[in-house]
């Protein structure tokens, strides 16, 4: 029996009787029937020769009311379709249901947690494998998670990535983050403002993750959405420093570090003297050092390199680093110099601290003016940023007229070209030397016997 099927004409069907059933075929697709229960229950069907089989075969396609009648056609479409290219329904339809549990699986937040943990962190949580775990770890959970961490990776476009970078750029992760509804605590002096730095580094991040994804061939990326998306047309050049501090500014960032505590007062203060990069000191833990031999041995998975080529680097103890490190306290926990965990973890460098740094700065500043007589209102103090500090270190080893190899030595810069191939010598005396002639040269702006002249510039 055929009819042209509607729903009238389903709902009108009376129930078969009992201990029967009977089928009518739809008129408009060929192949579908819908079968009339006694219960009354009405079943689309499919009836058609499936490959492999040399009889015409039913199979259930859907209840009536969980599958609408325009459904049901298109479904049975798609079946003679598929037969008539070979394919079994039944086949076709499991593979697309693994596909869309694979999709479902490999969702960003699984992708991300993947690259933190086989990546970014590795098997040994103390001792990332990345210089930079720790920053890497807490913005890809902070950030990419929260906004994409529910949709496949493969569902994230070149435009999500961009939209996130503009907003960053334009007015922070914060802004951003609460501009997608997500809740960011509010804090003093929080106020939204552009963020270059900040967008240039999660750029760099997303570039890597998807990178490593696409690479990978397990999670069904086939390129990255960073693709073509270009930092410097996005975000701008980024701007390279000059900016070394001078005399005054030293002696009141000395000043200014003995009032920030443990943990941050010891670390800047090695910062200044050791030149090292800034989580070249803060992830530091005591296994690295050998005290009675004055050697600090920082092993090559925490200094930069490209490529696996980074070194271990060596650092001589001079004897204010070792007081310095006479003041940091040791936990039972965990092994971390810096930490407010109790050494489990490393203590993180917030922009908040480096502002604290500042704000005490400036007071050093105003009162070793007002101790020569000049107006203190007048000094505002000088932007600077952490690496500075480093830079303040090398040009001060140029001026003490240690040769160039050695303040190379002191930064960790490998050696240019063939000599960085063959030339192993790591001129650890030389170093001791440069860094307790900087040493005496700092002690004499901080402890000074004659007041520093004051240029009117900090």
């Amino acid at each position: 029996m055929k009819k042209n099927l509607t729903d009238r004409t389903l709902k009108a069907m009376k129930p078969a009787r009992l201990g029967k059933t009977y089928d009518v075929a739809d008129a408009q697709v060929p192949g579908l029937a819908v079968r009339v229960l006694p219960s009354g229950k009405r079943t689309f069907v499919f009836v058609g020769r499936f490959p492999g089989k040399t009889n015409p075969t039913r199979r259930r396609l859907g209840t009536y009311g969980a599958l609408t009648l325009e459904k049901a056609r298109d479904k049975a479409r798609r079946w003679s379709e598929l037969i008539a290219s070979g394919i079994d329904p039944a086949s076709e339809e499991e593979r697309q249901k693994l596909q869309e549990l694979r999709r479902r699986a490999n969702t960003f937040a699984a992708v991300g947690e993947d690259y933190i943990r086989l990546v970014v962190i590795g098997p040994d949580p103390d001792n990332p494998r990345q210089r930079r775990g720790r920053q890497v770890e807490r913005d890809i959970r902070r950030v990419f998670i929260p906004l994409w961490g529910g949709r496949p990776i493969t569902e994230i476009t070149r435009h999500d990535v961009l939209a996130v970078i503009e907003a960053v750029r334009d007015g922070g992760a914060d802004k951003m983050l609460r501009g997608h509804g997500i809740k960011i605590p509010r804090r003093n002096g929080d106020a939204a403002k552009p963020a270059p730095a900040q967008a240039r580094i999660l750029l760099a991040y997303a570039k890597t993750l998807f990178s490593w994804a696409v690479e990978r061939g397990a999670y069904g990326l086939e390129a990255s959405p960073c693709d073509h998306l270009r930092t410097a047309k996005i975000v701008g050049g980024k701007k390279s420093s000059d900016r070394i501090l001078s005399d005054v500014e030293l002696r009141a960032f000395w000043r200014a570090s003995e009032q920030l505590g443990y943990p941050y007062a010891p670390l800047y203060r090695l910062l200044l003297l050791t030149g090292l990069r800034l989580n070249e000191v803060a992830d530091a833990v005591w296994s690295e050092f050998d005290l009675p031999n004055k050697r600090w041995t920082i092993p090559a998975v925490r200094m930069k390199g490209k490529n696996g080529k980074a070194q271990p680097h060596v650092v001589p103890l001079t004897g204010g680093m070792s007081e310095v490190l006479a003041t940091i306290p040791r936990f039972r926990q965990g092994d971390h110099l810096f930490s407010t965990t109790f050494g489990e973890k490393p203590a993180w460098v917030s922009g908040k601290v480096k502002k604290r740094v500042d704000a005490l700065m400036l007071d050093e500043l105003r009162r070793l003016v007002e101790e020569r007589g000049d107006g203190a209102e007048k000094i505002k103090g000088e932007p600077w940023t952490n690496h500075d500090l480093r830079r303040t270190l090398r040009s001060g080893l140029s001026a003490l007229r240690v040769s160039a190899d050695v303040a190379e030595a002191v930064l960790a810069h490998v050696k240019p070209g063939i000599r960085g191939v063959y030339d192993r010598y790591d001129l650890f005396d030389e170093k001791r030397a440069a860094l307790e002639a900087w040493e005496g040269r700092v002690r004499s702006l901080v402890e000074p016997t004659v007041a520093i002249p004051f240029t009117g510039r900090p």
